[in-house]
């Protein structure tokens, strides 16, 4: 899937307001994921998001643009990340997940980067720079010209990077890029992931996220497995 759409929302304080309140924070622990386009705006959201009570947790995205360097995105920079989890950690004691992005040259770097900068978790894959030509009128397919491509066909390319993160850093890696059942789980708990996000496969599929569980705990079960800790780094290299 090839997507456009930015990042839309209505602001942190609609959020706070309007949203938030409604969510079963209660039952069900929820992660905001924010982004800005400054380290000192960072900060300053995440000040805001701090002391909301139905808040277990920050994400910070870092593959947004940098307008004051003319829309390169921070996570491309392992400086940048490093300068943005700093600043968030100023104003945040709730726990810290980074999600990095996948175009960089080395993952490892940003991922070392992030736990530097004082993060609790890092997560990636985002989504990869795509492109799609309609060839009748010889113009780009999105109106932005590039996009982020998610779904399946990143699987592969999510799978090296989260495995590579994950020998980098000490902290928990949450991987995610493709997954659509729980054997496509479980290879990204066994290259060294704590846990699993799952996206573009919830749109083309309700229940992909129990399919995801019960295909866990199904294989769990056939291979004598009591704890699904044990799949975590479990890939063998001999």
């Amino acid at each position: 899937m090839l997507n456009a759409v930015g990042l839309q929302n209505d602001g942190v304080e609609v959020f706070c307001r309007d949203k938030l309140p409604h969510l079963p924070w209660r039952e069900t622990p929820i992660i905001a994921n924010m982004y800005a386009t400054s380290p000192a705006e960072f900060g300053e959201l995440a000040a805001r998001l701090d002391g909301e009570e139905g808040l277990a947790a920050l994400e910070v995205n870092v593959s947004c643009p940098n307008v004051k360097e003319g829309g390169v995105a921070f996570g491309t920079r392992p400086e940048s990340v490093y300068a943005i989890t700093k600043a968030v950690r100023a104003h945040c004691k709730k726990p810290l997940m980074v999600k990095l992005s996948p175009n960089v040259a080395d993952i490892a770097e940003v991922a070392k980067a992030a736990e530097e900068g004082g993060a609790d978790a890092i997560s990636l894959i985002n989504t990869l720079t795509g492109m799609a030509v309609d060839i009748r009128t010889r113009r780009p397919v999105l109106k932005n010209v590039v996009g982020g491509m998610s779904g399946p066909a990143v699987r592969p390319v999510a799978l090296r990077m989260c495995w590579q993160a994950a020998k980098a850093v000490n902290i928990p890696v949450v991987g995610m890029g493709g997954i659509e059942t729980g054997e496509d789980a479980i290879a990204f708990l066994m290259v060294g992931c704590a846990a699993v996000q799952v996206g573009s496969a919830n749109l083309y599929n309700p229940y992909a996220c129990p399919d995801v569980i019960h295909g866990i705990e199904a294989f769990c079960k056939e291979n004598g497995i009591e704890d699904v800790n044990e799949l975590v780094g479990s890939l063998r290299l001999d």
